[in-house]
C-alpha cells in the first residue's frame, strides 16, 4: 500500500477491469492516476490506493447499470460540491439505476429510501477492506516479511 503506486496490470486485476477500460478512463479524464501520469510511449502510469478505490466504485455503478456517461457527470458535480479529487472516496453512493445519489450521513439515506425509490447503495469503507485483502492476495510476500519481522522480533524477545 505504498505510495510509490500500482501499474497498470495490477489495477485492472484490482478492479476487475481491461487495460482497455483503465486506459480510456485515464485519457478521457474519468479517473486519472495521481501518483503518475503516462508521459508518452513507454511510461507507466502509476495509480494511489485512493485512485484505485474511485475504480472500483466506477465499476460497480457499471455493472449496477449506471452509463459511464452519467458517472462522468456524478463525478464532476461531486469533485465541485466536496472541493476534492477524489470525490468518490469521500461519499456513500446510492442508485435507482437512473440517478447518482450522494449520502453525506445517515439521515441522507433515510430520506432516500423515504421516498420509496429502490436503491442500491455503495458503501466505500468495505470497498477499501475489499482491496486491502486482494493487494495481500496479489502481493504475497508483502505479508510474509511483515509475519517473519514480527515473530523475529518475539523470538529475540524471549
Amino acid at each position: 500500500m505504498s505510495e510509490e503506486g500500482y501499474r497498470a496490470p495490477q489495477v485492472c486485476k484490482l478492479v476487475d477491469i481491461t487495460y482497455r477500460q483503465l486506459d480510456y478512463w485515464a485519457r478521457t479524464d474519468l479517473i486519472t492516476p495521481s501518483v503518475q501520469a503516462a508521459q508518452g510511449s513507454g511510461s507507466q502510469r502509476l495509480y494511489s490506493f485512493a485512485d484505485i478505490i474511485q475504480l472500483k466504485v466506477v465499476k460497480r455503478l457499471l455493472d449496477a447499470g449506471m452509463s459511464l456517461k452519467k458517472i462522468r457527470q456524478a463525478i464532476e458535480i461531486l469533485a465541485a460540491q466536496l472541493e476534492t479529487d477524489t470525490p468518490l472516496a469521500d461519499v456513500t453512493l446510492l442508485s435507482d439505476g437512473s440517478t447518482i445519489y450522494a449520502a453525506h450521513n445517515p439521515s441522507e439515506v433515510v430520506d432516500v429510501f423515504r421516498r420509496g425509490q429502490g436503491v442500491f447503495g455503495i458503501a466505500v469503507g468495505p470497498v477499501q477492506d475489499e482491496l486491502k485483502g486482494q493487494i495481500h492476495e496479489l502481493f504475497p510476500e508483502t505479508q510474509q516479511e511483515e509475519v517473519v519481522g514480527s515473530s523475529t522480533d518475539t523470538a529475540e524477545a524471549n
